[in-house]
């Protein structure tokens, strides 16, 4: 079984709560973060809502947003 490739829309007229979508991550130069694939790294830069730039000591590798791989230690 795949997901689907867009998360399902909520219809105004829909008797039932919209889902609360989770706040999107914001990183900043010098965030030390972790990465499913890449592991430990830290972001030397940012381009705003686009992409982080990440330094994961072997490879630095521009990761996109919205940065679902990759967490804020």
């Amino acid at each position: 079984m795949t997901k689907p490739a867009a998360p399902k829309r909520h219809l105004p007229t829909s008797p039932f709560k919209a889902p609360a979508l989770p706040a999107p991550k914001h990183f900043a130069v010098g965030d030390q973060v972790t990465h499913d694939m890449y592991g430990l790294g830290r972001v030397i830069g940012i381009e705003d809502g686009i992409a982080a730039l990440v330094d994961f000591g072997s490879a630095q590798e521009r990761i996109l947003s919205p940065y679902a791989k990759m967490t804020k230690l």
